[in-house]
């Protein structure tokens, strides 16, 4: 048996999972959370920038992300107030940068689905 889904209960955030694999769903899992953290590698963005990067995202979707992300613990989010306009940027925590190798791979592979099964449209 893998040791990393072993027969027993892992507690995390207050919910139990079965498997180590099913809590790193929990924190990247979904359609959008990847895409915006694989954005946020290259260094720090603002929201207009993300939203504009991510061309199919909705502006609430966008911002429910966000917020669960920085709940996680893998993105900050820093407000200046200094001078006007308010500018808010994103960036990854050092806990966010853990999942750099792991994004990198996810991507590639899908680079490889995308190119042996799908269609790429400009």
């Amino acid at each position: 048996m893998n040791e990393t889904c072993e027969r027993r209960l892992i507690k995390y955030n207050d919910k139990l999972f079965s498997c180590t694999t099913s809590i790193a769903m929990e924190i990247i899992g979904g359609k959008w959370k990847s895409v915006i953290l694989i954005y946020l590698i290259d260094g720090k963005k603002r929201y207009n920038e993300l939203y504009k990067l991510i061309s199919t995202i909705t502006e609430r979707t966008l911002s429910l992300q966000l917020k669960k992300l920085e709940q996680d613990g893998l993105i900050t989010r820093k407000v200046y107030t200094s001078k006007p306009p308010l500018k808010v940027e994103y960036a990854l925590t050092p806990f966010g940068k853990t999942l750099i190798p792991v994004l990198h791979a996810i991507a590639e592979w899908g680079m490889t689905v995308a190119n042996e099964k799908g269609e790429i449209i400009e």
